[in-house]
């Protein structure tokens, strides 16, 4: 029998070229950042990472990345099951629009939201007489986060509804199942391993987000500051060890929320494959 021939290179040659790659563009810079925090003593280091407004900027950097995701896995379901189950005039068009946040650059995508949920923009004016206010606030940062975690989640959702055909939601129901039996317990457990690879990428595309939220936040410490820009702002004061010392503990962090969501992934992976 033939051996089969890789059009790529050989084991070796491959993975060398992948952790030489790597190395450059993610192990050396990460490793840079915390050999840049040794110039402080740990004693230091603690003081830069609990300050009060450090901390507050964490709350609010991770508790709206997570609502943001949260949102998107919920909307972003939705957006992809109506792109991939109904046929609607203009479909393309929305289509199309769900990657614009890929497209758009971060800052322009800030200034759009400010201009928009300003108490005189066109959202903004309509929601603040009913003590809704948005812009300059930590619900701002929601939206914004939430603006930018949206195709995350749609583009990885759909091409695993467009492969689910739609016979296995009719078999359901002529078995008996009602609209609510045929989604928990026939779509959703296909649907959740890419769920929450959309949920994950959308978490650490908002932890790192810069552009689109320095604009609506308003920047007020202890109230609205995120922790991008407690880095810049450190750096712009050439308190370089400072400022890697809160982007390591950001790093540890995120690190430690993606493994825990790729675990839950690889855990809801191993149990639908043991149910079947």
């Amino acid at each position: 029998m033939a051996k089969h021939k890789n059009v790529l290179p050989g084991f070796n040659l491959s993975l060398g070229y992948t952790l030489l790659y790597l190395s450059l563009i993610v192990l050396i810079p990460l490793s840079a950042a915390f050999l840049k925090t040794t110039e402080l003593s740990l004693a230091e280091f603690w003081q830069v990472v609990t300050a009060p407004r450090v901390v507050a900027s964490y709350k609010l950097t991770f508790g709206a990345s997570l609502i943001g995701a949260v949102l998107n896995a919920i909307f972003g379901l939705l957006t992809a099951w109506v792109l991939t189950r109904y046929t609607f005039p203009g479909k393309k068009l929305v289509d199309a629009l769900v990657d614009l946040p890929f497209a758009l650059p971060t800052a322009v995508a800030g200034i759009a939201l400010t201009a928009v949920y300003a108490s005189n923009g066109w959202i903004g004016s309509i929601l603040e007489p009913h003590g809704i206010k948005v812009a300059f606030t930590p619900l701002g940062v929601v939206v914004a986060l939430t603006f930018i975690g949206l195709p995350f989640v749609v583009r990885t959702v759909q091409p695993v509804l467009e492969d689910l055909e739609a016979e296995t939601e009719e078999a359901a129901a002529s078995l008996g199942a009602n609209r609510w039996q045929t989604f928990s317990r026939v779509i959703l457990p296909a649907l959740w391993p890419a769920l929450l690879t959309g949920f994950a990428l959308a978490f650490a595309r908002a932890i790192g987000e810069y552009g689109s939220v320095i604009f609506i936040a308003g920047n007020m410490p202890m109230v609205s500051e995120i922790t991008p820009l407690i880095i810049i702002t450190k750096l712009e004061q050439y308190d370089y060890a400072g400022a890697t010392a809160v982007a390591v503990v950001m790093l540890v962090i995120s690190f430690i929320l993606l493994f825990a969501i790729n675990g839950l992934q690889w855990w809801s992976n191993h149990r639908i494959s043991a149910s079947r």
